[in-house]
């Protein structure tokens, strides 16, 4: 796994300190990733499909240079035979680490080396040969960290094989956030996160996860993020270091027409905002959510929003534990959410593009309904369920994830199709010890 430094936390990252590692309470977790890297690559041997081939499914948000951003973002595909490779392009962290797997069988984690080919499924591969129930063999990809990512070069399968597109399930959801949602400190990050719980937890459901550590939603400079969620939101790389060097200071918009609307869109931001380190305003912070659900109604108008309080982290009072600034704006909060299922919006919606800065009054031309919803997390999670550094832990997370799908579930209607497939990775714990 990458550690990253403090400087690349900030958004100033030394990639070059990549390295594979896990610490799990301070101490060297033992890892077994497989060096998928092949040492020589003859595509005569293969079948290539080009990073724009129809047959890849592009999961979370890519650029025009099939460069990954984000949180957990990945690709998924179905094909023929037992034979998988990927080329990755020089835009890739080297080093980076990956998830991969075949249908519903646990993650494989390997770390990619920026230029060259990884063979990532051959008959050697566990489930390599088994041909169900998932059928066509399925295929999926994601990077778990959050500050680093991948460009899809190419993509190879045996001579003779093919690639086959998977269609998109039919429901979607989106998560809007900082730390929190990206994953940061859960052990396999991006793909510990509670967001990514909450998307692969539904089951049968298409996620990405809009979530970088640090950024406030004002828009401002927030622990090294030059731009807030307000903004940022509206494009497709984030605020790393890497997205500086690629991009310059001319990202792309995100071109939201790429993928379908979201169903539902959840929204936990606020807690650097709420630091008075950043010095933001209660008004500056009301006014920039405001305009994130703005955002989201005028890009996707039937999407229901979910906004969740915040939770700050707990300290020691005498006997006990209590948490950090409880009230956390939820005051302030609340009545943005009551604002937003009023007569007086909903009569005529107010929109904002974060690109162009406009906000614009819309006529609806059917009858709206309260769209945007309160999560309220408090009692969810326990001192015990965050790190040292202030975030939840693995078993926080699932937790989190886990009220999430409850309260998506009830609110919405939406059942629980995650029937078996693995989510949450390394997390077999028991004691079959008897006698103690």
């Amino acid at each position: 796994m990458l550690s990253l430094s403090k400087l690349a936390v900030l958004g100033l990252g030394l990639i070059s300190q990549a390295s594979a590692v896990i610490l799990q309470n301070g101490q060297v977790r033992e890892t077994n990733f497989p060096n998928t890297r092949l040492e020589s690559f003859s595509a005569s041997s293969y079948r290539t499909y080009p990073a724009n081939a129809s047959e890849i499914s592009y999961k979370g948000r890519w650029d025009s240079k099939y460069v990954s951003w984000w949180s957990a973002p990945g690709i998924k595909f179905g094909y023929t035979g037992q034979t998988v490779a990927i080329t990755f392009g020089n835009l890739t962290t080297d080093r980076v680490l990956v998830g991969y797997r075949i249908g519903g069988l646990d993650w494989i984690f390997t770390n990619i080396t920026a230029g060259a080919t990884h063979l990532l499924v051959s008959p050697d591969t566990p489930g390599a040969t088994l041909t169900g129930p998932i059928n066509p063999w399925t295929f999926e990809l994601r990077v778990s960290n959050w500050a680093y990512g991948i460009q899809i070069d190419s993509v190879h399968v045996a001579k003779g094989e093919k690639l086959i597109k998977i269609p998109d399930f039919g429901r979607r959801i989106e998560v809007i956030g900082d730390s929190l949602s990206a994953g940061m400190y859960t052990t396999y990050e991006g793909l510990t996160s509670w967001a990514y719980g909450l998307g692969a937890g539904l089951g049968n459901t298409e996620y990405s996860v809009t979530g970088y550590p640090g950024i406030c939603a004002a828009d401002q400079d927030c622990w090294g993020n030059p731009r807030g969620q307000v903004h940022q939101w509206f494009y497709t790389s984030d605020t790393s270091w890497r997205a500086s060097q690629i991009w310059g200071d001319k990202p792309e918009p995100w071109d939201f027409s790429k993928q379908p609307a979201a169903d539902i869109v959840v929204i936990n931001i606020g807690t650097n905002d709420h630091n008075r380190a950043n010095n933001v305003s209660t008004e500056a912070y009301i006014d920039a959510l405001g305009k994130i659900i703005q955002g989201i109604h005028g890009k996707w108008p039937r999407a229901q929003v979910v906004v969740m309080s915040l939770w700050l982290g707990f300290y020691q009072q005498g006997n006990t534990y209590l948490p950090n600034a409880p009230e956390g704006w939820v005051r302030e909060i609340q009545d943005l959410v009551r604002y937003f299922n009023s007569d007086t919006y909903l009569r005529e919606p107010v929109v904002y593009d974060g690109v162009t800065k406009k906000s614009t009054k819309v006529r609806v031309k059917r009858k709206e309904s309260p769209f945007v919803h309160w999560f309220n997390t408090r009692g969810i999670l326990q001192h015990n369920d965050i790190g040292p550094e202030w975030h939840p832990t693995d078993v926080g997370a699932i937790k989190v994830a886990s009220h999430l799908q409850q309260f998506i579930r009830i609110k919405f209607g939406w059942e629980l199709e995650a029937t078996g497939p693995e989510v949450w990775h390394e997390t077999l714990y028991w004691n079959n010890e008897s006698g103690y």
